[in-house]
Formats: structure tokens, sequence, C-alpha cells
């Protein structure tokens, strides 16, 4: 399992960083699933989609519903596979 931290929340626009040579294929789908610590944390469930190679490691992605709650550090997981729906 492919994993990276956030490093970037710019509204929907979600940066990550990979460990050296372990970049995600563009068109991947990262998951974040973070279950809240706190009273100010909320649990959070979200899909991400790799848009670009930043270089330095880090993936520029595009997330599937609200950043709200997100935070720097949180882990994401590369599923290996582009975002799918069944018909």
């Amino acid at each position: 399992m492919n994993k990276g931290r956030i490093t970037a929340i710019l509204g929907p626009v979600v940066d990550v960083k990979f460990e050296s040579g372990k970049l995600p294929k563009l068109y991947n789908a990262l998951r974040i699933e973070h279950k809240a610590r706190t009273e100010s944390e909320v649990d959070i469930n979200l899909t991400l989609e790799v848009a670009l190679h930043l270089g330095d490691d880090t993936v520029r992605t595009v997330a599937m519903d609200s950043t709200d709650g997100l935070i720097r550090g949180i882990e994401a997981v590369d599923t290996g596979a582009p975002i799918s729906v069944p018909v």
C-alpha cells in the first residue's frame, strides 16, 4: 500500500507528498479515511484524484467532496486504480 501525507489544502485542491520514487499514476484515486480524535475534529471519508505531478515527490489532487475539516499531515492511500463507478 502506497501512503502519503497531505502537505497543502487550497479549496478542492490537495497536495500530497509520497516517499521518494513512489508517486501514484495520474488519474489514480487516493483515499482518506480519518477518524476524529478530538471534539474539534470531524470524521473524514474522502476520495482524491491525482491531477498533476509537482516534483519533490508531491502530487496535486482534486477532491471529489468537501475538504472541510481536512488538515495537513493526514494520511492518504493510493488505491492503485482510477476512480470507477459501477453501472
